[in-house]
């Protein structure tokens, strides 16, 4: 898991460079929208609405945007009906694909994502195909002075936390627990003042589909910054693993 989460980390680094504002505010304000929907509009009582309103705050989203958001995960607002939608398939390379969409229309949405698949000469598979292969986990990441794994696992572990694992890789700390465990983690952090760059209950790879081919990697990388830029795209999760000189030849790409 260990080179899936590097590479995940430079995405993210890269990402966090790179996002446009717009596209932050509504991949957040979707999250607002499903996280109120699923747990009711009181951040006190839904954690997953607490961590969802701090990421808007940190990208600088506006309250009445946030407030809007909510609004319309509790069936206010315009009346527009947000339903949650899962694609799964292989990119290339047998490597393993699960995109979670948030959308005000499946047929479009379906037609979209089928269109992705084709065009770039991936499988588009029945619900289960892929899925079996992940794990739902909760996961945080801490960048900065936090990004320490002796003190994150002090304090988690002294708060009751149960956490599965926690690794540092250049002043990136990411977090894994159990999808459960979401709500304790999420308090001992905010209760320790520690800013969470990213957190969500996501879908871990049990095993890894290793690339060791740069081009193959390049085809996989290419076909999901496209998806992760599809406006209804929520979540794209895959099990790819790359080596440390594949990963830096992609960066070299991006250069």
């Amino acid at each position: 898991m260990s080179g899936h989460n590097k590479w995940s980390t430079i995405k993210h680094k890269k990402g966090a460079a790179d996002a446009k504002r717009g596209k932050i505010f509504s991949r957040v304000s979707k999250e607002i929208i499903m996280a109120a929907k699923e747990g009711g509009g009181d951040p006190a009582l839904n954690a997953r609405l607490r961590s969802a309103i701090a990421a808007a705050k940190a990208a600088n989203m506006p309250n009445d945007n946030i407030e809007r958001s909510i609004k319309k995960g509790c069936g206010g607002g315009d009346g527009v009906q947000m339903e949650s939608l899962s694609y799964e398939g292989y990119a290339a390379g047998g490597v393993a694909v699960i995109v979670n969409c948030l959308s005000d229309n499946r047929n479009r949405t379906a037609a979209d994502i089928r269109s992705f698949f084709t065009k770039h000469n991936c499988s588009l598979a029945g619900s289960g195909a892929v899925s079996w292969k992940f794990h739902r986990k909760a996961r945080f990441v801490i960048e900065g002075e936090n990004a320490n794994e002796e003190k994150l696992f002090e304090l988690l572990l002294d708060g009751g936390a149960d956490v599965e694992d926690i690794s540092v890789d250049d002043d990136v700390a990411e977090i894994i627990g159990p999808p459960e465990s979401f709500s304790s983690i999420l308090k001992i952090l905010e209760d320790n003042k520690i800013p969470v760059s990213e957190s969500s209950v996501a879908m871990i790879p049990e095993n890894v589909t290793t690339i060791t081919d740069v081009n193959v990697a390049r085809q996989v990388q290419k076909f999901l910054d496209i998806l992760e830029d599809y406006d209804d795209a929520q979540e794209v999760f895959n099990d790819m693993e790359i080596s440390d000189e594949v990963a830096e030849q992609l960066a070299a790409d991006e250069d």
